[in-house]
């Protein structure tokens, strides 16, 4: 099972928000999820980003590959170097 670090679209038409979930990668975009880690919300500004680190860690440790986007924000909030 190839486990994925994603993020996951709520909110209305036109107002995203995002939940950053751990979830197998078979699944489809809003559909069940592991664990979930963080929440990103672009439409504030400053945007907000808050990530469990130490989950995060854990299931990167544990093989979970992030998408790209996540791979970013991730980087963002410190979690991981370059």
């Amino acid at each position: 099972m190839a486990v994925r670090i994603r993020l996951k679209r709520l909110g209305a038409k036109k107002a995203p928000f995002y939940r950053i979930v751990v979830a197998d990668s078979r699944t489809s975009r809003n559909g069940k999820s592991i664990d979930e880690i963080g929440i990103y919300d672009p439409t504030k500004e400053p945007a907000v980003l808050k990530v469990d680190a130490e989950a995060a860690n854990k299931w990167l440790a544990n093989g979970a590959q992030p998408s790209d986007t996540v791979k970013a924000l991730l980087k963002k909030a410190g979690v991981i170097g370059e």
